[in-house]
């Protein structure tokens, strides 16, 4: 069973037919099929990510494009230019973000999953004896996907028999049968471990061992069929039930008893010891455990099933076909949820019931899957969660994902694209109960981005609205129990804006006001900007304020790069000021103004502050690609360290960050004008480790690698020339760099002049340097250049020459000497 039944009458045509496909596999190698799978990944993600930046529609409130013109009636060709140039500039590094944010480790196909089982060859329960050398491999595996091996192990029935192997078709070596081995677990076969007259030999084994389904086809008949089985799963639950639907009794559903209500039920699904220790590492270490304790033997002596009790209050039943379901076809499929089963012992379902919540939703079935998956150590079980939470992310339910997805045991990829969901959708929201609710964090989430889709009057609207309701909910939970929910209760009686005292509205709304880009809002004149700097909620007016309105030089100033940028302030890549500024600027051309006298100088500033000040981490950080580092990282609380991974995996990150730096998207993002080459690299790097399965805070060891790794081999050529550029580019050692070496314990060894910088001020401790954001690099060198780092005056410079002495008492003695 399992193996096509419909053969060509013609031997000819049996071997023709069966060669097509054969040699198909033949020239297909391990990574054709890895190019295959990542294509298909590649297509899904193509889905997901045009989701996410699906065209938004904005409110209706504001003519956003007209509230630009006006704006910009004023402005000549070149500002306009200089405005897109900007927008463009965040637009491509809103596409490496958000590449970003979709990265996370790839799971293993089955097809992996499989020939790691062949290579490793564990939960084998049979050995293949062919030529003196021995194959252990898995009984149901090959008797489902050969008939030759069907016929062959029928006649060897006990566990671990050793099988001798005979063909009728000569010139078949070890090489050739271990590479067929491999095809039966893999559909492919290794094209360097043949060689060329092993094409020949093919043709002929064809028709003795028969052509196979493919792989996806065969695993899905041993689920379905249950043909071969060597293990049960049993979910268990020892709590009273009723009497069960029918729906459950259909599905193979076994009582320890005949009377009902019982005290224990048990719900049984077989399957096959080696799909499971294949697909999971818990599943293998269970059956490894078993296997010596001798449970196995057992087992095997009575030719029953090897049974795994799972406890149903961590893994309910209704997910039992889902799990089984992933592990055979890698799919998640929450359609074959038991959704009538009696499974009393699920935890979220009695939190729902206590909660008074009605039926479960998917998203909230995604979630327990979730679980089931990570406590599986299943990652296709979980990233397929992952994947539908993603798809049906909405208003009504973006609280929930957001607060389960920042809890420990929730998903941060899930929390990054629900964060990017607000962001997107964040005019939605502001006009929708759910901003009231949204916590302070999530706010400061959405408002430090340059990527937020909304004007900066409606984030001065939403802001003061949410920090209004906030001041309602504290003066209702200062009021007296006595008089609380009564006819004179606040809460009845309602809260006046006039009631409302500023000061305390100053303080609740302290951390978000000032990332309101005032400087940004237009129409300028609006009636809730001169409010909120009447009540004194806005400290600072905005530059067209304090400027000469007639000119509008300020207003100018605030939004491009020009030679007077003092008030210059980036503005946020809102779509429909993107448009209607590239609009502009088409009209501009198309009357014949492709020249203006008035120029504005563009420089490529990479991100270098203006002057010292703007390197300290309060100021600098709020750059575009650094949010949301904090909130997502997830470091090792216990140790208090980032988790160094090993010389080789290093070796695999920096290659990798080295190929993202070099493909078109990252070329053309660092092309642009205005590009910021520093937050791009950061969003390279957080990329990279995501990739690995590393926390985001470990982007420190691919910044400083050779702080971490002693030995400089274990760096790349290039990288050490990249890491020697970063600590060597100026003549002022960094402060966070390792200190300087001593010289060789060898006499005579050539000594170097070393340079040190005394200053007044005082030095960060070393625990200090620790806590510092890992995109801020922690030195000045790389965010300015190097003239203005030697800004000390030459009396603070001393230069120090060490050496060593033998004044022939046998030790090295150590001097110093200053010039």
């Amino acid at each position: 069973m399992g193996v096509n039944s419909s053969f060509p009458e013609s031997s000819q045509q049996v071997a023709r037919a069966a060669f097509s496909r054969l040699a198909h596999a033949y020239t297909v190698s391990d990574t054709d099929i890895n190019v295959r799978e990542k294509k298909k990944k590649a297509s899904k993600f193509a889905t997901l990510r045009k989701k996410l930046t699906r065209a938004r529609r904005h409110s209706r409130s504001l003519d956003y494009g007209k509230a630009l013109r006006d704006l910009t009636s004023s402005w000549s060709l070149a500002e306009v230019k200089a405005l897109i140039q900007e927008y463009e500039a965040l637009a491509s590094l809103k596409e490496v973000a958000l590449a970003a944010n979709l990265a996370r480790p790839p799971a293993s196909s089955f097809r992996q999953d499989l020939t790691n089982l062949f290579d490793k060859k564990f939960s084998s329960d049979v050995d293949l004896v062919y030529r003196g050398a021995c194959f252990p491999a898995h009984r149901a595996l090959l008797s489902m996907r050969s008939p030759y091996f069907r016929n062959l192990l029928s006649r060897y029935p006990d566990f671990n028999m050793q099988v001798p192997i005979n063909f009728r078709t000569a010139g078949v070596d070890v090489t050739l049968f271990a590479s067929l081995l491999r095809y039966l677990y893999t559909d492919s076969i290794k094209t360097e471990d043949l060689k060329h007259e092993h094409k020949k030999v093919l043709i002929k084994l064809v028709e003795e061992f028969g052509m196979p389904n493919p792989l996806e086809q065969d695993l899905r008949n041993l689920l379905d069929t249950g043909d071969y089985r060597d293990a049960v799963l049993v979910f268990s639950c020892d709590l009273v039930a009723d009497m069960p639907d029918p729906m459950s009794v259909s599905m193979t559903e076994s009582y320890t008893s005949n009377d009902f209500p019982c005290k224990t039920t048990q719900h049984e699904l077989y399957c096959h010891k080696a799909i499971l220790a294949a697909r999971s590492p818990s599943f293998r270490n269970l059956l490894l455990r078993r296997a010596r304790s001798g449970e196995e033997i057992t087992d095997r002596t009575l030719h029953t099933p090897t049974r795994i009790v799972l406890d149903e209050s961590v893994i309910p039943r209704r997910y039992a076909r889902v799990l089984l379901n992933a592990i055979y076809q890698d799919t998640v499929d929450l359609s074959l949820i038991l959704r009538g089963s009696a499974s009393m012992c699920s935890l979220s379902e009695a939190q729902a019931i206590v909660a008074g919540k009605g039926q479960m939703t998917i998203v909230d079935e995604a979630m327990e899957v979730y679980q089931i998956g990570q406590f599986l150590d299943f990652p296709i079980l979980s990233q397929g969660c992952e994947d539908i939470i993603v798809e049906n992310i909405g208003i009504d339910n973006l609280i929930n994902i957001l607060n389960w997805s920042s809890e420990p045991h929730g998903s941060q990829w899930v929390h990054r694209q629900a964060l990017h969901y607000l962001r997107e959708e964040f005019l939605q929201v502001i006009h929708s109960p759910v901003l009231l609710d949204l916590s302070k964090e999530y706010l400061i989430e959405a408002l430090s981005s340059d990527f937020l889709q909304a004007g900066e009057l409606d984030v001065l609207t939403a802001v003061l609205k949410w920090g209004e309701h906030q001041l309602i909910r504290r003066i209702e939970e200062r009021e007296p129990n006595l008089l609380s929910h009564t006819t004179h209760s606040i809460s009845k009686k309602g809260v006046k804006k006039r009631d409302l005292n500023d000061i305390e509205l100053r303080d609740i709304l302290a951390e978000l006001l000032p990332l309101i880009r005032v400087d940004h809002i237009i129409p300028y004149n609006c009636e809730v900007l001169n409010s909120a700097i009447k009540r004194g909620l806005v400290s600072t007016p905005p530059s067209h304020m304090l400027g000469d309105e007639a000119t509008g030089g300020q207003r100018v100033c605030a939004w491009i790069r020009s030679k007077h940028n003092g008030m210059f302030m980036r503005p946020r890549i809102f779509t429909p000021y993107f448009e209607e500024a590239k609009s502009m600027r088409d009209e501009f051309l198309s009357q014949g103004q492709d020249s203006d006298t008035g120029r504005v100088r563009t420089i490529q500033m990479s991100a270098i502050p203006d002057t010292l000040y703007m390197v300290d981490e309060t100021h600098y950080p709020q750059a575009s690609g650094y949010q949301g580092l904090t909130s997502s990282s997830t470091v090792d609380i216990i140790a208090g360290t980032i988790p160094v991974p090993d010389s080789n995996t290093l070796k695999l990150m920096l290659q990798r960050e080295q190929e993202l730096q070099s493909s078109k998207l990252c070329q053309r993002a660092t092309s642009l004008a205005y590009s910021d080459r520093r937050a791009i690299n950061c969003q390279l790097q957080l990329r990279t480790v995501r990739e690995f399965g590393l926390p985001d805070i470990t982007i420190e060891i691919l910044q400083n690698s050779q702080r971490y790794y002693s030995n400089s081999e274990s760096v790349p050529a290039s990288l050490q020339l990249r890491q020697g550029r970063r600590y060597h580019s100026s003549p002022v050692r960094r402060k966070n760099s390792p200190p300087l070496s001593r010289h060789s314990s060898k006499m005579g060894s050539p000594t170097k002049p070393v340079v040190s910088v005394t200053s007044s001020r005082t030095q960060p401790s070393r625990s200090k340097e620790s806590n510092t954001s890992p995109c801020s690099d922690s030195a000045l060198s790389d965010v300015m250049p190097d003239i203005a780092m030697a800004t000390s005056s030459m009396g603070q410079v001393r230069v120090q020459e060490e050496f060593e002495l033998d004044i022939g008492d046998g030790n090295s003695h150590h001097g110093t000497m200053y010039i």
